[in-house]
């Protein structure tokens, strides 16, 4: 069956109870068309000039999204597609291909003006169908925004946590070949019948080391210097391949005065107490690095537990702005570390919490940030810093970055309008920022001049 008929258009369910002669009106202005597989009903940038009515089939409507087409909507038969009255469409989107034989019949916007003569249900319909496609695509676009956020926040965990996790094993691999090699050691270390007080001066020294808070942190060329002065000694004592061991002492806070009390403590001795010494503060800086790698990745997961509110109420709560701020800087680290952005912070110790919902702001701060990253060069400097106002809280965000464009200050806030590149960004960054800073009954403004803008958001107390 190639043409279309008027049992056609009743099955499809926003035309189905219409009058014969109102079917019969769209049968005799729409033009029939027939798609393969494959075929385009649509491509991206075409003028959209008519109403669509998909009597069987399959489109799937693509949108350009990071550089890649990536499906967004599947349209069957029974649906209708393409320009509404009243719509603003201009230009497609996206791109609308046929999945499997598809049969069309389309209606130019010419004959838009006739249809509420025609019959004033039918155009009640297709304008009720446009509120719903736009609610539906705009439901769908917010929740696109949201994913994107969370890929680009999960790219820059999964970084920040692999460096701790790739350290851990390294460190623990390393551990594992020391304590591999320790029964050898353990051995020449018993054959040496050393007195009891002699073990206990190495060992005192050692402790002295391995406890200090307060070692000198050495410059590069006065460490290189140590390390010269312990080889040399070490060369002098006898100690085959010594300077194995110089970098290790001298990380510890060894140098020849301590070589010297050792080597009068234990005397000939000296080769396999080195030895010892050299696997125990090595065991000890590997056990240091494994506890910092640990302890990096607790604090990475209760920064994420910290931005998500995971383990919060769903209700609104007394919150603390300063710590979603920094849980989100920690969330987005890694792009902070990649453009080497400066960051800034300035909270007073008495900066009020306000009543609202945490994961939301989170939200709010994850946007204006990461617009703000974007904005900026490498080595660009980002300022956060917050005040009391009477019964007020005002944060600001201030970058130095190439600026908002004075013509687009007054449409930033509108959905779906970005200034970014295509693929970069749906328009829907703000448009949640906006709507959820008035869902706290608060404020938000922008400033905006090359080398500096600034969002300031005033957020009432009591909520």
């Amino acid at each position: 069956m190639s043409e279309a008929t008027l049992q056609d258009l009743k099955n499809v369910p926003t035309l189905s109870d219409l009058p014969d002669e109102v079917l019969q009106w769209l049968l005799d202005k729409c033009t029939f068309k027939l798609l393969q597989p494959g075929d385009y009903l649509f491509d991206k940038n075409d003028p959209i000039e008519k109403m669509n009515i998909l009597l069987d089939g399959r489109i799937d409507i693509y949108f350009d999204q990071n550089g890649k087409k990536q499906p967004m909507i599947v349209q069957h038969g029974g649906s209708i597609t393409g320009l509404l009255p009243f719509s603003r469409l201009k230009t497609a989107a996206g791109y609308g291909v046929a999945v499997e034989k598809t049969r069309v019949l389309e209606l130019h916007k010419d004959y838009f003006k006739e249809i509420e003569t025609v019959s004033y249900e039918l155009m009640q319909r297709l304008v009720g169908l446009m509120t719903t496609r736009v609610r539906d695509f705009t439901t769908q676009q917010q929740q696109n925004e949201k994913l994107v956020s969370l890929g680009k926040l999960s790219a820059g965990l999964a970084h920040e946590l692999n460096n701790p996790a790739a350290a851990m094993v390294r460190s623990s691999a390393e551990l594992k070949k020391r304590l591999h090699n320790e029964p050898e050691k353990f051995k020449r270390i018993t054959l040496l019948q050393l007195e009891p007080s002699q073990v206990d001066r190495v060992t005192e020294l050692l402790a002295s080391k391995t406890k200090s808070d307060k070692r000198k942190k050495l410059s590069l060329s006065e460490r290189s210097s140590r390390e010269d002065e312990i080889a040399d000694w070490l060369e002098d004592q006898g100690i085959p391949d010594g300077y194995q061991y110089a970098e290790t002492l001298v990380e510890a806070g060894f140098d020849t005065e301590d070589l010297e009390k050792i080597h009068e403590w234990v005397g000939s001795a000296l080769p396999t107490v080195l030895e010892w010494l050299d696997n125990a503060l090595n065991t000890e800086r590997l056990i240091s690095e494994i506890e910092a790698a640990a302890l990096r990745i607790s604090t990475l997961v209760q920064s994420v537990k910290s931005y998500s509110h995971m383990d919060r109420g769903i209700d609104k709560e007394m919150t603390d702005l300063p710590e979603g701020i920094r849980s989100t800087l920690t969330m987005l680290g890694h792009k902070l570390k990649e453009k080497q952005i400066k960051v800034t912070l300035d909270f007073p110790d008495d900066l009020a919490q306000v009543c609202a919902f945490g994961g939301q702001l989170n939200q709010v701060w994850t946007n204006l940030i990461d617009n703000a990253i974007d904005a900026m060069e490498n080595d660009g400097e980002l300022i956060i810093k917050g005040h009391n106002d009477r019964e007020f809280v005002v944060i600001q965000i201030i970058d130095n970055g190439s600026g908002i464009p004075q013509e687009a200050l007054s449409k930033i806030f509108d959905p779906f309008y970005t200034t970014k590149p295509i693929g970069k960004g749906t328009g829907l960054g703000l448009d949640i920022v906006q709507k959820i800073v008035k869902a706290h009954n608060a404020d938000i403004k922008v400033q905006s001049q090359p080398g500096q803008t600034e969002f300031k958001l005033c957020f009432p107390v009591e909520g």
